[in-house]
């Protein structure tokens, strides 16, 4: 192999790596975006949860769930 072969060779593979690394950052930051979305959707769950408790309990404290 000619050194302009070998500077290819070096090239195309440095290529291949940054394309895998790019490839595996981008499903780091897909899993970190879907974790923070499951996260909002249990916490949104807790509160409407939370609110529906307080809103009975107003109700039975003022009698209108009677």
């Amino acid at each position: 192999m000619d050194n302009s072969q070998n500077l290819s060779y070096q090239a195309g593979q440095t290529k291949g790596q940054a394309q895998e690394k790019g490839g595996q950052m981008m499903e780091k930051a897909s899993n970190v975006a879907q974790s923070a979305k499951e996260s909002l959707q249990e916490a949104g769950q807790q509160m409407q949860a939370k609110a529906q408790v307080a809103a009975e309990s107003v109700k039975n404290a003022t009698g209108m769930n009677k």
